[in-house]
């Protein structure tokens, strides 16, 4: 149980600093760069409420998640669904695809990965 709430916590945080990220901050790096690397972390501790004991490929398969997300918004999923006048969901899936955007979440992952393998090897 302690775990989950670690991972409460840190979901609760990361998406609030995303949160602010989207609506405050207009800049070429923070917004664009650091919001997508941080975007995977938010989905990986979030999962971990769920799945409290690690998953060694957990971090791969946000990574397949946020490309299939990614590549979603190539195909203009928001459209072809009909929610184009959703704001909500217009944030929460995208609406332009970048292949940048996939590095970014790459490095997130990377990021993930490498501190769950400090964690288990400490």
């Amino acid at each position: 149980m302690r775990k989950r709430i670690v991972y409460i916590v840190l979901t609760v945080i990361l998406l609030a600093v995303e949160v602010v990220i989207t609506l405050f901050v207009h800049d070429r790096l923070i917004r664009p760069y650091i919001g997508d690397i941080l975007v995977v972390v938010v989905v990986y501790t979030f999962v971990r409420i769920w799945i409290p004991d690690s998953v060694r490929l957990l971090p791969f398969y946000v990574f397949l998640f946020a490309t299939a997300v990614e590549v979603s918004q190539y195909f203009n999923l928001v459209e072809l669904l009909g929610v184009s006048d959703n704001r909500f969901l217009r944030i929460l899936l995208g609406t332009s695809f970048d292949v940048k955007d996939i590095l970014c979440y790459a490095v997130g992952c990377l990021l993930i990965w490498a501190v769950e393998r400090k964690i288990r090897h400490h």
